[in-house]
């Protein structure tokens, strides 16, 4: 299955490592360094366009790396679509 998290971006649901809150996995040093990190690699994808962003997927890459996808969407409306997929579908 895939997960819709934009306009133009869907992921497989197999590759999703983890949902993450930016507010709350940034306020450790290590959340900090660990984004950082990933940004200068140039793994970050930002979806969020102009608003703030409010979480964050870790996902396998297509060639065997991590891809950090940056959305506006909450945890928990990422997590409830990847649990139904259908459910964008107007089905239960």
């Amino acid at each position: 299955m895939y997960l819709h998290l934009s306009t133009d971006t869907v992921v497989r649901t197999r590759d999703i490592v983890g949902i993450f809150d930016l507010e709350t996995c940034t306020i450790s040093k290590s959340g900090r360094a660990f984004f950082a990190a990933a940004e200068k690699r140039g793994e970050v994808v930002t979806l969020s366009g102009d608003e703030l962003p409010k979480s964050a997927l870790l996902c396998r890459g297509s060639d065997g790396g991590t891809v950090v996808y940056l959305s506006q969407l909450a945890t928990g409306t990422l997590r409830r679509r990847a649990a139904n997929p259908f459910r964008m579908m107007g089905k239960k």
